[in-house]
């Protein structure tokens, strides 16, 4: 099965242990990059790591969690190899992934409600890369 590295802020604590028991309940591996609690942080010093280990190959995929996502999107976007995809809905995820063969994505916890959060998980964790005509704009992402 999978690994997957979770990173998140104090604002989105509360939704990364939702989905890490959601996950670890069918059977992905869970690399938890924290934080373990409310307490105010910063969340770059988070989301890096978490990003940096699915560029480098440790896990395979990686969910970012914040109070709207923005900032944690920008951050593993920094990590080179990374496409993180801030989702909002089933759609977004699933487009996210087809169109952008995104390797991570991000995730608000004061956007969308745990069930939203849930079903967008698994509705990247779905999708497939439809490659052909998508990969010449992902190639022109990696350009230095």
């Amino acid at each position: 099965m999978k690994k997957i590295a979770l990173g998140t802020d104090h604002a989105g604590f509360s939704l990364k242990e939702i989905i890490k028991d959601y996950l670890e309940a069918r059977g992905y591996e869970i690399i938890d990059y924290g934080t373990h609690g409310n307490e105010p942080v910063d969340y770059p010093d988070y989301i890096r790591p978490a990003a940096q280990s699915v560029a480098d190959g440790e896990s395979d995929l990686g969910i970012v969690f914040g109070g709207s996502g923005n900032g944690e999107a920008m951050v593993a976007n920094k990590v080179k190899g990374i496409r993180c995809g801030l989702c909002w809905n089933e759609e977004s995820a699933r487009l996210t992934k087809e169109h952008n063969n995104a390797n991570m994505i991000a995730l608000g916890a004061r956007m969308v409600s745990e069930d939203e959060a849930m079903k967008i998980v698994d509705s990247w964790l779905k999708a497939e890369y439809q490659g052909g005509r998508h990969q010449k704009r992902i190639d022109k992402i990696e350009m230095d």
